[in-house]
């Protein structure tokens, strides 16, 4: 087996939504804001070479939204999906495996793209089964009110009706997948059945955080995103996720994270706090 992160291109959001009721004079210390309020924030995929297969796990926004969607999220920088996959020598056709943490657009836009006519979409991975579970398939098609703004049917529909959805059976909290390779948490603070990925990788645990642990910035406990649906639940699951990482040294991928890539923990007397950083490079090259 052999990673590869993939790095799809950064963007903004408001350093308020991403801290719910932590004060700014608080998170702004790990992630500082701009003028508008807007912090940095990236948008980071993990490549999975595993023989004959070769898995994405999440797509990031992708570049199918109208301009004024994409004037809310400020990207800067000059990553891409596309670009990340030929410097690693792939191409979307490559690619076997969609793994989708949840479908928030954030995390699977970059799934479907427009066809060739711009009439409709497809899937960006004509070669791929796309892999959510059935519970949060259900809860992204029919969204509440809540988040009906970030489950986006462009994103969804086409990867059903290319009849390249596929399904993982949950019986459990945490379960290995053969299919896949490695083992999935599941969580349902930030979103019902949010699945996360825990990988064993050259003797380490590398776990894909995705929006459990957003950034560094949110180790502390109640530094919990306002885009939560079950903040209370999200303490209860991050507690539990993080006294297990301290515990046996996880190394954390941080999806959106654009300053620190992988971290690990160390318990203190107010709980588990960010020990050190590094770089993929640093740790499995």
């Amino acid at each position: 087996m052999t990673l590869h992160p993939i790095e799809t291109g950064n963007f903004k959001l408001d350093g308020g939504a991403m801290f719910g009721v932590v004060p700014k004079s608080l998170w702004q210390r790990t992630n500082p804001a701009d003028s508008n309020n807007m912090i940095d924030i990236a948008a980071t995929s993990l490549l999975i070479e595993d023989g004959k297969r070769l898995i994405l796990i999440d797509t990031g926004l992708g570049d199918k939204q109208s301009e004024k969607f994409f004037s809310y999220y400020y990207r800067w920088g000059n990553h891409s999906l596309d670009k990340s996959l030929k410097a690693k020598g792939f191409t979307r056709d490559d690619i076997t495996d969609v793994f989708m943490t949840h479908l928030h657009f954030d995390h699977c836009g970059g799934s479907v793209q427009w066809n060739k006519d711009r009439t409709g979409y497809e899937p960006a991975f004509k070669n791929a089964k796309f892999w959510t579970n059935k519970e949060h398939w259900d809860w992204a098609v029919n969204p509440n009110d809540r988040e009906k703004a970030s489950f986006l049917k462009e994103n969804l529909l086409p990867m059903q009706e290319a009849g390249q959805l596929e399904f993982l059976e949950r019986s459990q909290q945490r379960h290995f997948y053969d299919e896949l390779g490695f083992e999935v948490l599941f969580v349902d603070g930030h979103t019902d059945k949010q699945m996360i990925p825990i990988i064993d990788y050259k003797g380490k645990k590398l776990v894909f955080a995705a929006d459990l642990l957003p950034t560094a910035g949110h180790v502390p406990l109640p530094f919990v995103m306002g885009y939560d649906t079950r903040p209370l639940l999200t303490l209860k699951e991050k507690k539990a996720f993080l006294q297990e990482a301290v515990a046996k040294d996880y190394f954390l991928f941080l999806e959106h994270d654009a300053h620190n890539e992988i971290i690990t923990l160390k318990d203190t007397e107010k709980g588990a706090r960010h020990h050190n950083t590094y770089t993929f490079n640093e740790l499995f090259n």
